[in-house]
C-alpha cells in the first residue's frame, strides 16, 4: 500500500485509555490506514522514536465563532495538540443575525467574552443571516483545525426580537420564529443549541445578555426541537443559587429537561466557594440524570480559573482614579511614574484604601494577596504575594511594584476565581461522567489563558502529580469529547478514523509562559500560550504543526452535524 504519511518508531497510545502499544501509523489520504508495524515508505515520514502517538484532541468549549473569520489557524488551541473544537457555547455567537443589526449580537459578546466593539468590527466580515449561512461561511473560509458550531440563544433572540430582546419575554410568535431557526440551523449541522442563565454574563453596558431574558419555558421549547429532530447537544452557562432549595430546583429543571428531550445536557462543573455544596453538587447531578434515563455530561478544567494580571493586560488597582490615571498612558510613562517615590507612595496608599468596582465571570477581581500568585513559571508551585511580601518585610503592594518594575513590567501574576480546592479538581477530573473542556479559546482573551488544559494536565497531573495514568488522560482529552459530542470518525487511533493525530513527548509536554501579542484586528492584545513536547500535529492526514511551528498547511474542516449523526 502506498501511504502519503507514516509516522514510525512511535508508541500508541490510542485513545481507548489502553496500554501503549508500539506500532507505525499509516495515513492514506485523510484516513488512518493502518496501525501496526509498517514497511512501505510514506510520501512523508515522522520519526516518533521515544515519543506517543495519541488521536487528536478536541476541545468543547471555545468560542471560536468571531476568530475563525481572521485566525485561520485556531490559536492557541492547535498548539496544544487541540484538532477539533465546538464553537458557539454560553449562547454566544455571531448568527444568526442581519449586518443591519450586527451590532445587537456582538453587543452580548463584548464585555461577557472581552471581545471590543472595535475588534469585532474591524475582524467580523458580516456575509450571513442565518446560521445556515453563518456555517456555509466557516465551511468555506480556511481552517487549520476543524470547527463545529452551535447556535446561541443571545444572537438567536436579537435577530427574531431586535432590542427587545434585552427587555423582554418573548411572545408566542417570536418563539415560534426561534423554534424555526433552530430546526432549519440544526437541519444545516449545527452541533447543538447554547444559551447562558448565568449572572456573570451582562452585556458593555451592565445589562443582562439576551438569553437570560428568556424563561424556562422558552429553553424548553429551544430544545425541545433538537429533542424532536434527535439530534445535537445543549449546552449552558448554568444559572446561580446561593441557597440549597433553589439550587436543588434548577437541578432539577436541568435533570427534568434531559430526560424528557432526550438531548446531552453540558454545562462547566467547577469548585467555588459561593456554590452550595460546590462540584460535589454538579457531580451528583450528572449521576442522578443518568440514573433517570437521560444525558448529562460535565466539563471540567485541569487547574483553577484564574486571571493573568500584568501591567501590560490589567492589574486589580486598573479601576480605582490615580491607577486609572497611570494606566491610561503609554506603557514607558508608566515605568517612568514607577520610579517616583511620590506617584509610587500615592498609588500604594491607593491601592491599599481604594473601593474596588464590582466584577464579573473572567474579569480582574479585587485583589486578594492571599491567592495572588507570583506567575513565573507556566507549572506550579507559584509563591503567593502575602508570603513573598511576608518573606521580605515589606506590604503586597509594594512587592507587586518591585517586581514588575524589576521585570521591565513584564512580570505576570494570577488570581484564581474558582477551583481554588485542587482536592476537587482532581475528583472532577477522575469522574466517568466528565470531559475535560473548558479551555475558552477565542473569549476572555486579555483575562485569561486556558488553551493550555492539555499540556498542563499531561504535565503537572500525569508527569509531576502522577495521579492520573497518561493513557486515561489522553482518553479524557480525545474519545471521550469526541464521543460526548457525537464526532464518532475521531478521537481513537484506529483503521478508518480521521487521521487527527499528535506526537508527544511525555517526558516535556508542558504549556510555556503566555506572552501579550497586540494581532488581533485593529491591533488589539491578546494573550497567547504556545506549549512544547508536542513534535506534530496532524490534522485529517496533513502535518499542520511541527515543534510548535506551522507548516503552512490548512487541512481543517467544518464539522456539520449530519456528518455524524
Amino acid at each position: 500500500m502506498a501511504y502519503d504519511l507514516v509516522i514510525r518508531n512511535g508508541s500508541v497510545v490510542d485513545g481507548s485509555g489502553g496500554a501503549p502499544v508500539p506500532a507505525d501509523v499509516g495515513v492514506v489520504d485523510d484516513r488512518i490506514a493502518c496501525v501496526g508495524r509498517i514497511r512501505e515508505k510514506g510520501e512523508e515520514e515522522i520519526d516518533a522514536e521515544g515519543h506517543v502517538v495519541t488521536p487528536g484532541f478536541v476541545d468543547g468549549h471555545t468560542h471560536l465563532d468571531a476568530q475563525i473569520c481572521w485566525d485561520p489557524l485556531g490559536t492557541s488551541a492547535c498548539w496544544h495538540g487541540v484538532t477539533s473544537v465546538v464553537m458557539g457555547n454560553c449562547g454566544f455567537t455571531v448568527a444568526p443575525g442581519r449586518e443591519s443589526e450586527a451590532h445587537l449580537a456582538l453587543r452580548s459578546l463584548e464585555r461577557a467574552e472581552d471581545m471590543s466593539a472595535e475588534v469585532l468590527a474591524a475582524g467580523v466580515k458580516w456575509r450571513w443571516e442565518t446560521f445556515r449561512e453563518y456555517l456555509d461561511v466557516v465551511d468555506a473560509l480556511p481552517k487549520g483545525i476543524h470547527h463545529a458550531g452551535y447556535i446561541g440563544h443571545s444572537a438567536l433572540r436579537t435577530y427574531v426580537m431586535g432590542e427587545r430582546a434585552f427587555e423582554e419575554k418573548a411572545s408566542p410568535d417570536d418563539l415560534a420564529a426561534m423554534c424555526r431557526e433552530v430546526e432549519d440551523a440544526m437541519k444545516a449541522g449545527a452541533a447543538g443549541f447554547t444559551t447562558s442563565r448565568s449572572p456573570s454574563h451582562e452585556t458593555s453596558d451592565d445589562r443582562p445578555v439576551a438569553s437570560r431574558l428568556a424563561d424556562w419555558d422558552e429553553v424548553r421549547s429551544l430544545v425541545g426541537v433538537m429533542g424532536e429532530l434527535g439530534s445535537g447537544v445543549f449546552e449552558l452557562a448554568n444559572e446561580q443559587h446561593r441557597d440549597a432549595a433553589s439550587l436543588a430546583e434548577y437541578h432539577g429543571r436541568l435533570r427534568d429537561l434531559a430526560v424528557e428531550s432526550g438531548r446531552p445536557v453540558t454545562f462547566i462543573v467547577a469548585s467555588a466557594r459561593q456554590i452550595p455544596g460546590g462540584s460535589k453538587g454538579m457531580l451528583d447531578l450528572l449521576d442522578e440524570t443518568a440514573a433517570a434515563g437521560g444525558r448529562m455530561f460535565g466539563q471540567t478544567h485541569a487547574r483553577e480559573f484564574q486571571g493573568v494580571l500584568s501591567f501590560r493586560t490589567a492589574l486589580p488597582f486598573d479601576p480605582l482614579p490615580v491607577w486609572r490615571e497611570l494606566r491610561a498612558r503609554p506603557l514607558e510613562e508608566q515605568r517612568a511614574a514607577l520610579r517616583d517615590a511620590n506617584t509610587r507612595a500615592r498609588l500604594i496608599e491607593e491601592a491599599q484604601q481604594g473601593r474596588y468596582a464590582r466584577a464579573i465571570g473572567a474579569e480582574v477581581r479585587a485583589p486578594d494577596y492571599d491567592w495572588i500568585r507570583v506567575f513565573d513559571t507556566p507549572l506550579p508551585p507559584h509563591r503567593t504575594v502575602a508570603e513573598l511580601a511576608a518573606e521580605r518585610g515589606t506590604d503586597p503592594v509594594s512587592l507587586m511594584l518591585d517586581l514588575c518594575e524589576k521585570s521591565d513590567l513584564e512580570q505576570f501574576f494570577v488570581q484564581p476565581f474558582a477551583n481554588q480546592d485542587q482536592d476537587d479538581v482532581l475528583e472532577m477530573l477522575q469522574h466517568p461522567r466528565t470531559v475535560v473542556a473548558t479551555s475558552d479559546t477565542g473569549a476572555h482573551v486579555s483575562q485569561i489563558s486556558d488553551s493550555s488544559i492539555p499540556t498542563y494536565l499531561l504535565a503537572h497531573w500525569v508527569r509531576e502529580r502522577q495521579a492520573i495514568p497518561f493513557e486515561q488522560a489522553i482518553r479524557k482529552l480525545s474519545f471521550e469529547p469526541a464521543a460526548a459530542w457525537g464526532f464518532l470518525d475521531r478521537g481513537l487511533v484506529r483503521e478508518g478514523f480521521i487521521a487527527d493525530l499528535n506526537v508527544i513527548d511525555p517526558a516535556t509536554v508542558a504549556p510555556r509562559m503566555p506572552e501579550v501579542a497586540y494581532d488581533l484586528p485593529g491591533g488589539a492584545k491578546r494573550l497567547k500560550q504556545g506549549a512544547q513536547g508536542i513534535a506534530a500535529t496532524i490534522v485529517a492526514g496533513q502535518t499542520l504543526m511541527r515543534d510548535g511551528e506551522h507548516t503552512g498547511a490548512l487541512p481543517g474542516r467544518l464539522l456539520r452535524g449530519s456528518a455524524w449523526r
